[in-house]
């Protein structure tokens, strides 16, 4: 039988007055056959790039890639659909990984039960201690993190001191023969705080974990050349004063080359009444940037896992950055003895913000607030100057 294929043109502007780097292009992908591979060609070039199947159908849904484009200019990219496997191999430049202990193992950066998704009801004793590294892992060349698999959800940082995929030599855990090589490390304590950007409840005072749910998942999307996607559901959470429960997935995209993420939110139910929070960690003798319109950052310095680092581990500076847009913003609270604070909300059933750091560990980021703080009021340009993106058949 005769592969089917289809093609057509995919049209990438810059509006923007400045060029950029690894600009993400996603477009849907028909669901007139059951695509299996694709290639992506721009001036005779081919580009790397990758099929997602984002609601596990078993039919892909989006075609992924990034590209570098001039100040104000426009691409036209060559798309060929077609159902046979992919065989090209591209670089990969993104990662993911949950993985279970192997009791067989002692190293703690060498355990091999590697699992797609995780799902635990809600009699599981102790889910924080239950996968390795606490939950499920991934990163870009520039940044890497973990999301902790309990009623706090918080996101945890790893810095790297050079750019490239880590985590699945480290798997969060760098032993002392890694650490002389060059590789990074955890290199933030969260306690119970927000970390970087987690999602809470809201009480009307204070944050309010996820903690009343039926049961909780954790599952990776997707990886590649172009992006990776993770995705926290909590099914049959019950919201403080809700008479019903519902779903409620937090999906993480972290693109190839960017240092910030994209956090979307979707509830099964209307959620307008529902009472929501996130922010970031109020890292010790911090300093906080906030332009009071939904961008705000800090630079701080702290140990890493509390007072018992100081033995054997340095304290670790780092800067955290969140983008909230008013349609999401509902207040912006001072800063407390944990968190810079935000309430949030929904008008329907979805809500997106997105969340940024640099670990002053890298050779090639950020070193001080005011660096970047600088930053932070460019990124917040550059969202809001995305690429527009056209398909022509």
């Amino acid at each position: 039988m005769m592969a089917k294929e289809t093609t057509f043109t995919v049209v990438v502007h810059n509006p923007y007055n400045v060029q950029k780097t690894d600009a993400p292009v996603a477009v849907r992908v028909p669901k007139d056959a059951a695509w299996q591979s694709v290639r992506v060609m721009l001036n005779g070039k081919e580009i790397p790039s990758q099929l997602d199947d984002l609601d596990q159908d078993g039919w892909m849904d989006e075609l992924a890639f990034t590209t570098d484009i001039d100040k104000k200019a426009t691409q036209r990219f060559t798309v060929t659909l077609t159902d046979e496997e992919q065989t090209t191999q591209y670089t990969p430049r993104t990662f993911a990984e949950i993985v279970l202990r192997n009791p067989k193992v002692k190293a703690k950066n060498k355990h091999n039960y590697y699992l797609q998704e995780l799902s635990l009801n809600k009699d599981c004793y102790d889910p924080y201690h239950l996968p390795h590294h606490h939950g499920v892992a991934f990163e870009n060349e520039l940044i890497a993190m973990r999301i902790y698999f309990d009623e706090r959800q918080t996101i945890d940082l790893y810095g790297k001191y050079h750019k490239g995929l880590e985590l699945k030599e480290t798997q969060f855990y760098t032993d002392k023969a890694q650490k002389a090589a060059g590789y990074g490390d955890d290199i933030l304590w969260v306690g119970n705080t927000f970390g970087l950007g987690a999602l809470r409840g809201w009480d009307g005072s204070k944050p309010l974990m996820i903690s009343d749910v039926l049961n909780r998942d954790q599952r990776i999307i997707s990886y590649g050349p172009a992006r990776t996607i993770v995705e926290v559901v909590d099914r049959g959470w019950k919201p403080l004063g809700s008479k019903i429960r519902m779903n409620m997935r937090i999906r993480y995209t972290l693109w190839a080359g960017h240092r910030d993420m994209d956090v979307d939110v979707h509830f099964s139910h209307p959620a307008a009444a529902v009472g929501l929070s996130t922010g970031l960690i109020n890292v010790k003798n911090s300093v906080e940037f906030t332009d009071k319109h939904g961008l705000r950052g800090l630079w701080g310095k702290d140990w890493p896992a509390g007072a018992k680092d100081t033995i054997d581990k340095k304290q670790e500076a780092v800067g955290m950055g969140i983008y909230i847009p008013d349609s999401v913003l509902r207040r912006e609270l001072p800063a407390d003895a944990d968190n810079y604070p935000f309430v949030i909300g929904t008008n329907g059933t979805d809500l997106s913000y997105k969340l940024t750091y640099s670990s002053d560990d890298e050779t090639f980021g950020y070193h001080n607030s005011k660096d970047w703080f600088s930053f932070l009021k460019a990124w917040r340009r550059d969202i809001e100057h995305p690429v527009e993106v056209t398909v022509e058949k």
